[in-house]
């Protein structure tokens, strides 16, 4: 059974940090990027290798040349470890739970508070999937899915539908039940 519970962060408005400068970091960076964009985002590595470099410039990220240590949690809200060493990586573990700090350590599902499981982002529709780590291949596949069947006209639909609630007149109750009778129609039975 999966007992995650999605949420959906605003990552312009906490402070982030990934440890780490290679591969890992930049696939965890450019998933990040990709889906938010505007995410306050700092990084903290020995070395950067070109990818990342180019994705600092882009972004103008803060970024620090350095080994990791602990001092580099200070005012931070969510921690991604992405480093090759696994020491590292388990201190950047315990030092962000003993200051409360949500921490994902890539590849290591025992150190990790959230997974960054597929997004499938149409406009304002945005779908997180997971398979509880089980598979990131079937949540890959259902991501391609997905952003293949849902029209880039579903915006429309979305902005429509938000200007029709709030002309609605009525309490709460009322409101879904109009809604829940327009939208019936949109899945099909």
């Amino acid at each position: 059974m999966n007992k995650l519970y999605p949420i959906f962060l605003k990552t312009n408005q906490i402070n982030m940090l990934i440890v780490g400068g290679g591969f890992v970091a930049l696939e965890k960076l450019t998933f990040l990027l990709k889906s938010s964009p505007d995410s306050k985002v700092k990084l903290v590595a020995k070395e950067y290798i070109p990818e990342v470099k180019q994705i600092l410039s882009k972004y103008h990220l803060c970024n620090v040349r350095d080994a990791y240590h602990a001092d580099y949690l200070d005012g931070i809200d969510v921690v991604i470890g992405a480093t090759n060493d696994a020491e590292v990586n388990e201190q950047i573990y315990k030092d962000a739970k003993s200051k409360h700090i949500l921490v994902n350590i890539a590849d290591n599902p025992p150190l990790c508070d959230f997974y960054m499981g597929g997004i499938v982002t149409k406009g304002h529709l945005k779908i997180a999937i997971s398979t509880n780590g089980q598979s990131p291949t079937i949540a890959k596949r259902l991501r391609q899915y997905f952003e293949e069947i849902l029209p880039d006209t579903i915006d429309d639909l979305l902005i429509y539908l938000r200007r029709y609630r709030n002309q609605l007149k009525g309490d709460f109750e009322t409101k879904v039940e109009t809604l829940n009778k327009l939208t019936q129609s949109f899945i099909k039975n």
